[in-house]
């Protein structure tokens, strides 16, 4: 009889982009994005020049859980987000508890990890 602890063993999914280690699943996609409401008409601009035109900006970090969207959410300093993290798109924002304004756009950053 083994005493000791046991070390759990890392297994492939079919997915590539998700490792299994110790029955919980790794993910490469980023956990964390910047938030930026932004004008409308500031849609063009390139995101590193998002920020001198946002009107608010919030680090978001995944919260594990899946949001009425079907994406990952997303969560803090007062904004909720499901952030598809592919195409780097908000598929639903609350900020404060309340819906974005009309005029106003979301743009994501990722942060570093």
């Amino acid at each position: 009889m083994r005493t000791g602890r046991r070390v759990p063993s890392v297994t492939h999914s079919d997915d590539p982009q998700r490792i299994r280690s110790r029955g919980v699943p790794v993910t490469t996609e980023p956990q964390r994005f910047e938030v930026l409401i932004v004008p409308e008409h500031a849609e063009g601009h390139d995101p590193g020049t998002l920020s001198e035109v946002a009107l608010r900006s919030a680090l978001v970090a995944a919260t594990g859980e899946t949001g009425a969207s079907g994406y990952p959410r997303f969560a803090g300093e007062g904004i909720v987000a499901d952030i598809d993290p592919a195409t780097r798109t908000v598929e639903a924002l609350l900020i404060d508890g309340s819906e974005i304004d009309y005029g106003l756009s979301a743009r994501v950053r990722e942060v570093g990890r």
